[in-house]
């Protein structure tokens, strides 16, 4: 049975919300001030047809949009695109009682997402459908960088050799690097092996482990060129990273010393370090190593002390950090027990890099709650066409 209704707002999700018989419904790929017709199972709207379109209603860029899951906002405008992820941001800070609004806003796209992690099932190799368990079999995706341009066929080799996997993918400057996960305990590393030759890749992993490597994937991070780790964290564009290192790089200015904590493999630390000392603390131990080799073999960096250190659990604590600035880019999760230590710091500068605009709320709200004043708040967009947003903040006291 089909109900015609008017969306009157959208969610944090991109969905748009219309109201039927008191109850609140979501339905995917709607903008407010449509008229729609659409079906409903409890809270959850599926459209049918657009009746009456939005004015910012523009035509997605891509084929595969509205059955493909990966991308959530193809259908609006620009102007409509950035207040939505804006509001992700500011609505967050507003109810941690945080009046503050964006400042710059910036395309990070780039070239393209140079990391992805696409789903190799019977019916095909791509991402999940909209909401659904089922996976959406691409021929390709134009929000990937160029040299991802055959993950789809790769994934699909690897369902051929191995069966049902999730097959994730980043672009280094040597090759691809590409790492497979799977729940069948009898997967066979050895039908894998030929895909190496067959792809070119750089190196291939089964659930963690090195198959085979044709040469190391290096990730070129200001003049460092650092070995990427299986699984290690790595920002999703290029542009993003460079984007965000220069904010860092400006928000830090001149103190002379820094601790760099959540470093991963050093894209913060090793661009500080080209001005002075730097202490590096994450708890992936396999980054921490990269980032310490590609200190050594890089020329003209000052001292960089990279140490393993689980942040969540065992924060520095107040009487760990002699340090005139402290640069933060923790996982959705936030900082929130290093922050509160941070609080009762003599740190005079902390700049944030997130990507959870919740958990960037409440942190900001305990670090401002100890009297720093927060500034420069900036959108970079390097998850174009999704409903996540990576933000940058800087704290001062």
């Amino acid at each position: 049975m089909t109900i015609t209704t008017h969306i009157t707002s959208l969610g944090h999700k991109g969905e748009g919300v219309t109201e039927i018989d008191g109850f609140k419904i979501f339905v995917p790929l709607t903008l407010p001030g449509e008229m729609v017709e659409i079906t409903a199972d409890g809270d959850r709207g599926t459209l049918v047809s657009v009746l009456e379109p939005a004015a910012n209603r523009i035509t997605p860029f891509c084929p595969h949009f509205g059955a493909c899951g990966g991308c959530q906002l193809q259908h609006m405008d620009r102007a409509s695109y950035e207040a939505f992820k804006t509001g992700l941001i500011e609505t967050p800070l507003r109810f941690a009682g945080l009046d503050h609004q964006v400042t710059k806003f910036i395309d990070a796209a780039g070239n393209g997402r140079r990391r992805a992690t696409l789903h190799a099932r019977k019916e095909g190799a791509g991402y999940m459908r909209l909401r659904s368990h089922q996976v959406h079999d691409l021929d390709a995706c134009p929000i990937l960088a160029p040299e991802l341009a055959r993950a789809p066929d790769i994934a699909r080799a690897v369902m051929a050799a191995v069966g049902e996997a999730d097959v994730s993918f980043t672009a280094s400057v040597t090759g691809l690097d590409v790492a497979v996960r799977t729940e069948k305990k009898q997967a066979r590393a050895d039908r894998l092996q030929p895909l190496v030759g067959r792809f070119r890749l750089a190196r291939l992993a089964l659930n963690g482990e090195m198959i085979l490597q044709a040469q190391a994937p290096i990730i070129a991070m200001g003049r460092a060129q650092v070995e990427l780790p299986i699984g290690s964290f790595l920002q999703a564009t290029e542009a993003a990273e460079t984007i965000l290192s220069d904010y860092v790089l400006n928000a830090v200015g001149k103190a002379k010393s820094v601790a760099d904590l959540f470093c991963g493999i050093g894209p913060f630390a090793l661009r500080l370090a080209e001005q002075r000392p730097v202490s590096a603390f994450d708890s992936d131990k396999a980054g921490i190593l990269a980032l310490d080799k590609a200190r050594r073999f890089t020329k003209g960096l000052r001292e960089i002390t990279a140490k393993p250190r689980d942040l969540f659990r065992d924060p520095l604590t107040q009487f760990e950090l002699p340090y005139e600035a402290v640069v933060l880019d923790p996982p959705r999760a936030g900082a929130e027990a290093q922050v509160r230590e941070l609080a009762k710091s003599k740190v005079k500068t902390v700049v944030m890099v997130a990507c959870d605009s919740r958990t960037v709320a409440r942190d900001a709200a305990i670090l401002v709650g100890a009297g720093y004043a927060m500034s420069d708040l900036v959108a970079v967009d390097q998850f174009t066409q999704s409903t996540h947003i990576e933000i940058a903040a800087t704290f001062r006291r």
